[in-house]
């Protein structure tokens, strides 16, 4: 007799993630109750299970949902802008003052809808944010069914969100024990920067995440320019800072990481620590290159992020993997390094161990959590197929993305998002613009 499942998806490739590189010809992957319960060839699953939603993609591959490792996901209503400047001019002439002026939670809601109907569009099933009002932000994420990791903000100025350090940490403490229940949204301590956050604070910080078990998500060494401040103002690099604090850990996740001596890949290696790769935001910033040959050779594990849309302008994490791809190959004057199922994993899988998730998320394995994208490689864009993993990584755009389901449930099929109302989120969208334009900050 045949055991029920709540789902049958068969595909004419599978790409399980785990073990890398691998690819799986007609299989089918079965859904029950929000996790993966088998992957096995179609004509076996035809005979052991029976389920009432049987779907078919026969040119398509069914592989984990993408992870992005960094964002600030409500900055996409700041799309546009402010271009073609560097990383401190665009921060401090343009991005800090709109935020004082214009960041509240119904901002922060309204952005970070329109950010994770892109994000559902092109194959994104996890992110990692960081942004003020995180409450609005985690409440859009449960409405949408989306899986996030909620940054609990942290800076050492005022803004509309916090007054000060304590009100800060007061306001994400209390967001982390409300999510502790919620099996979607997931905690990280986000310090913005060593050089927005003093060494007392991110010592503070350090120690709530031992205590809590959860990541440290911080930008390090973004560019040149902010290290070479740093040395003169404090007298070490951010990166040494952040050891003598004790920072430097299994716990750290370091954001952009375009300045590293080998001396310090090594720490970052023996520590444990993550680095986000947000490589299409630091190539429009010009704020230089992260050294991903060597971090992945030294075995630092590497995830991928597109930061915000502020900075990139788009939230498509497969844009970044070939970028990533590319720029990787070109540093490392070495067509074989990175090859494409070490970046496939890197947005996969590395982006679920940088953020504590990789026993749930990040491959498809038997017991995780069913989520998963299905991508249309049967288009003038990706044929012929002799690659699969390669023609993910070289030639897929994220239109190609039909269905995407998060701990089993169907949040975008064939094209259409589910959870979300795409010309609601749009007219808001259009709304804060004319807002910011009409009071002449655009």
């Amino acid at each position: 007799m045949p055991q029920a499942a709540t789902a049958l998806l068969d595909a004419r490739w599978i790409v399980p993630v785990e073990p890398e590189g691998q690819v799986l010809k007609h299989h089918t992957l079965v859904i029950h109750e929000g996790r993966i319960l088998a992957i096995l060839p179609q004509a076996e699953a035809a005979i052991r299970y029976t389920s009432e939603t049987h779907l078919r993609f026969d040119q398509h591959v069914l592989m984990p949902g993408l992870i992005n490792a960094h964002t600030h996901a409500s900055m996409t209503l700041m799309r546009g802008l402010a271009d073609d400047l560097p990383l401190m001019r665009w921060l401090q002439d343009h991005i800090w003052p709109a935020e004082m002026r214009w960041v509240d939670a119904d901002f922060v809601r309204d952005g970070t809808r329109l950010a994770i109907a892109e994000m559902l569009r092109g194959g994104v099933t996890c992110f990692n944010d960081m942004y003020f009002f995180p409450e609005a932000a985690a409440a859009v994420a449960r409405e949408a069914g989306m899986r996030a990791c909620v940054g609990l903000i942290a800076l050492d100025f005022p803004s509309a969100y916090a007054r000060n350090l304590d009100e800060y940490l007061d306001k994400g403490l209390a967001l982390h024990e409300a999510l502790q229940f919620e099996p979607l949204l997931h905690t990280a301590f986000a310090p913005h920067a060593p050089y927005t956050v003093s060494a007392p604070a991110l010592e503070r910080i350090g120690h709530l995440a031992a205590d809590r078990n959860i990541p440290v998500h911080i930008h390090v060494h973004e560019t040149a320019a902010e290290i070479a401040q740093f040395v003169t103002e404090q007298g070490c690099r951010p990166l040494d800072r952040l050891e003598q604090l004790g920072l430097l850990s299994s716990q750290l996740l370091a954001v952009h990481l375009t300045q590293a001596e080998p001396s310090e890949i090594e720490r970052l290696a023996h520590a444990g620590a993550h680095v986000a790769h947000c490589p299409e935001s630091n190539l429009k910033l010009a704020s230089g290159f992260c050294p991903v040959a060597r971090l992945d050779a030294a075995g630092v594990n590497v995830a991928i992020g597109t930061d915000g849309a502020a900075s990139n302008n788009d939230l498509d994490l497969f844009g970044e993997l070939r970028i990533a791809a590319l720029l990787g190959k070109g540093m490392a004057g070495d067509a074989s390094a990175l090859p494409a199922a070490r970046i496939l994993r890197m947005a996969t899988l590395n982006g679920a161990r940088a953020l504590g998730l990789a026993e749930e998320t990040g491959s498809l394995e038997p017991g995780k959590s069913a989520d998963i994208i299905a991508v249309n490689l049967g288009m003038v864009e990706t044929e012929p197929v002799y690659h699969p993993v390669s023609q993910l990584v070289y030639a897929t755009g994220r239109h190609q993305v039909s269905d995407v389901w998060v701990a089993g449930r169907r949040l975008l099929a064939d094209r259409q998002l589910i959870t979300l109302d795409t010309q609601e989120i749009i007219q808001h969208a259009r709304d804060w613009r004319d807002r910011i334009i009409g009071t002449g900050w655009a």
